[in-house]
């Protein structure tokens, strides 16, 4: 697209994103009858199937920016059309992170939730999603196969989530400051280093501020230190762990800020100096087409990435609109719009052709040949997936990068 239109659409995205910064009960059992004399054999009443009436109600907890009607850019809207036609209302509760929204699908109130999967599985292991019912979903065989029974969102082969955008933690760097000598590896974040312009990188690098970064350290280390053993960053013994945390506290030294809100990150590479960060493609695509020396690359360790599905709560009051709604999301056109929007990868892979906001290359410019190489976010637990049941569980993964932000 034109510089024009990326300026605009930053804008408008910027305004959209800190604005948001901004079944049916079980039937009564019926009475015993009275014991009088034996009653006369009768079949048994059949069961009453489950009512498929639209509730004209839809409650969806989001990633900011993720549910679009129209109202920052009118040629983004994939809510206004799918109301009209089903009468479901949407209200969309937006989160800043994973860690709340599980807060808010553990509170309740909510339908549906977009999930990444250092939530996804916290959430079908707290009881709070239930199964899918995949034939109730027609567009589902559409979706890419390396997604349909992701470990993120399937569990015994029992689907709670229904796949709907992905995306890569890539590593964004000033052009300014690397010249010719673009960066291949994450040692550029990790390990105090001179870069290419003369300068320290100390003070010049950021971190996501979340505890799920500690898998890009382990996938650092993974590579590096191949001593260690580690074979999956999201499955950590206690060695793996220390020794990833261990290096996160060394990179405090060198930290500009540990960011998690998108503009203020770009903010900061365009004015204070930021030389390179763990980032989004959505940053570093709109800086670059705005005209800031920037760009992207998937290092040579690779990178880990967040594969989101919509999952559906154990009480859910909307049932039925939450189908048309899950169905409506994989619809081509609303899934191409979706990665313009949000410099995203679609979940079915024939929405990256045809697309006017997406364009020709939309989707390989937002890592679509990197699939392979991301390691996506996942909940860590104590199982190691060979048997042992010593890996380190989230809980901890929190703590200790609290610990480690707070130079502790």
């Amino acid at each position: 697209m034109k510089k024009l239109v990326f300026n605009l659409l930053a804008l408008m995205l910027f305004a959209s994103l800190a604005l948001s910064a901004c079944g049916g009960a079980a039937p009564a059992t019926e009475e015993a009858p009275a014991e009088t004399e034996a009653p006369a054999a009768a079949e048994a009443p059949a069961e009453e199937a489950p009512s498929t009436e639209l509730e004209g109600a839809l409650s969806i907890v989001a990633w900011a920016g993720y549910i679009e009607r129209g109202e920052t850019d009118p040629n983004y809207d994939w809510v206004t059309e799918f109301e009209a036609e089903t009468g479901c209302i949407v209200s969309v509760k937006t989160a800043a992170t994973s860690d709340e929204m599980v807060a808010l699908m553990n509170e309740g109130g909510f339908d549906l939730v977009t999930a990444s999967g250092d939530s996804s599985n916290r959430l079908i292991s707290g009881g709070r999603v239930q199964p899918i019912d995949i034939s109730r979903i027609p567009s589902y065989d559409k979706i890419d196969p390396r997604l349909q029974d992701a470990p993120w969102h399937t569990v015994d082969g029992v689907h709670y989530g229904v796949p709907y955008s992905s995306g890569q933690n890539i590593l964004m760097y000033n052009t300014d400051v690397f010249g010719d000598q673009p960066p291949t590896s994450w040692d550029v974040v990790f390990e105090e280093t001179t870069l290419p312009d003369g300068q320290s990188n100390k003070g010049r690098i950021q971190a996501y501020d979340g505890p799920i970064y500690v898998a890009d350290a382990a996938l650092y280390l993974m590579y590096h230190n191949p001593e260690l053993g580690i074979t999956n960053p999201y499955q950590l013994t206690r060695e793996q762990f220390d020794a990833a945390v261990e290096l996160l506290r060394q990179q405090r030294a060198l930290i500009n800020r540990y960011w998690h809100d998108a503009f203020v990150q770009m903010d900061d590479f365009t004015n204070e100096g930021v030389a390179a960060s763990g980032s989004w493609p959505f940053q570093a695509n709109l800086l670059k087409f705005g005209g800031a020396p920037i760009d992207k690359v998937v290092p040579v360790e690779g990178a880990t990435g967040w594969a989101d599905s919509t999952m559906l709560h154990v009480d859910s009051e909307h049932v039925n609109c939450a189908y048309a709604w899950m169905e409506h999301s994989l619809d081509p056109k609303v899934q191409g719009d979706l990665a313009a929007w949000f410099q995203n990868i679609p979940v079915r892979l024939d929405a990256c052709e045809g697309n006017e906001l997406l364009g020709p290359d939309g989707c390989v410019n937002n890592g679509l040949n990197d699939f392979d190489k991301i390691w996506w976010w996942r909940t860590p637990t104590s199982d190691c997936g060979d048997g042992r049941m010593e890996c380190v569980p989230y809980h901890e993964w929190v703590t200790n990068y609290v610990a480690v932000i707070g130079g502790r």
